[in-house]
């Protein structure tokens, strides 16, 4: 199962371990790191966002803040390129919880 790191520029966020899959999702559990307390309350948003939104714009409303922090995920292994969160892939985190699509 693959490991990722998921940074800001150079400080880490945290690390997602993948320990499953939800089709057309990779389950992984993650680990708070240094970083986490700037960006938790955004992801926090993210995950509590529910119900309707036919035009879109709760969603936008949400997802902007997080889209402009250019956060990546890169592969422990260093084995492929990081991925851009938002670009190349679609990131939740809830708790200890993620959820990978890419």
């Amino acid at each position: 199962m693959a490991q990722w790191w998921l940074l800001r520029e150079e400080v880490l966020i945290g690390e997602l371990s993948e320990h499953g899959c939800d089709q057309p999702f990779f389950l992984a559990r993650f680990t708070p790191g240094p970083g986490w307390e700037s960006v938790g309350a955004l992801f926090e948003a993210w995950a509590a966002l529910e119900g309707p939104d036919p035009d879109g714009s709760r969603t936008v409303a949400v997802l902007r803040p997080l889209q402009d922090l250019e956060l990546r995920l890169a592969p422990v292994d260093g084995r492929q390129p990081p991925l851009r969160v938002f670009r190349n892939c679609l990131l939740s985190i809830d708790g200890s919880e993620a959820r990978l699509r890419y």
